[in-house]
């Protein structure tokens, strides 16, 4: 907020009546309210260990948090960092992103368990939904190690390389995200044929590997060492990783008889 004062003149005379405040708001404040931002960053006053601190990466409107996770699956998504995150991204997306993943690996997975004993054994009481609440255990431990620790690592190693083309919140914003795909996805693998859930781990796989690589490569290619760049074949292994552990631990419930084509891996 801006007071702009004016000069004491014969209006001072007139009483509070001739006194006048006015109200300026900044190109900065416009712009950032516009794409559902209520402040610019941290605050100054505030300490990295204070809520204070991070409460403005929280301060982002439901419209802005959904735009940017759809705008994850378009094909345009190479200038994802600077059209969407930059200057202002935030946490709360990722987050809850990755926070709805793990809890839709677990829901679904135990939903696509049941209904494959019930069309394994139809009269058999089998077919009553169980939770197994170890693969919540697992799906916390591999969503939010990949989806934070892996930016927050990469960050690091960025920094210590000199490269700082972007802040660790972006590149937890940017992780978040990427992993929006599989929350459908997870969705749909409760379809008890095995070549359709391979089909759908592959194309999200290929789309959040894309949407990472075309957003991160850009990054790692204005380091003055050119082997930073073999950084992304890392990355690229580790997702396909993922992507395979996702697959395995959570959609690998099959019904006695197999639904469609066997799976290619028995």
């Amino acid at each position: 907020m801006a007071y702009v004062a004016i000069d004491s003149d014969e209006r001072m005379e007139e009483g509070p009546e001739g006194l006048q405040f006015q109200y300026a708001r900044t190109a900065n404040q416009g712009t950032n309210a516009s794409r559902g931002f209520i402040s610019d960053g941290p605050s100054k006053n505030a300490g990295f260990w204070t809520l204070d601190y991070y409460q403005p990466y929280f301060d982002v409107d439901t419209q802005t948090v959904l735009r940017r996770c759809y705008t994850t699956l378009l094909p345009r998504s190479p200038h994802y960092l600077s059209a969407h995150l930059t200057p202002s991204a935030d946490l709360y997306g990722p987050f809850w992103t990755l926070t709805t993943l793990i809890f839709t690996l677990f829901v679904c997975s135990s939903l696509a368990s049941s209904i494959s004993a019930y069309l394994s054994h139809p009269d058999s009481s089998a077919a009553v939904l169980e939770y197994d609440f170890g693969l919540l255990s697992i799906a916390t431990a591999v969503v939010y190690s990949y989806g934070l620790g892996v930016p927050v690592l990469l960050w690091l190693a960025l920094r210590y390389l000199g490269v700082g083309e972007w802040s660790v919140v972006e590149a937890i914003a940017l992780w978040g995200y990427g992993q929006f795909v599989w929350i459908p996805v997870s969705v749909i693998c409760v379809v008890p044929v095995p070549i359709v859930r391979w089909v759908l781990v592959g194309l999200a796989f290929a789309m959040s590997g894309w949407y990472l690589v075309a957003n991160v490569y850009p990054i790692l290619a204005t380091a003055d060492a050119k082997p930073v760049r073999l950084i992304i074949i890392l990355l690229a292994v580790l997702h396909a990783a993922v992507a395979l552990s996702f697959k395995v631990l959570f959609f690998s419930y099959y019904v006695v008889k197999e639904v469609g084509p066997a799976d290619p891996l028995p």
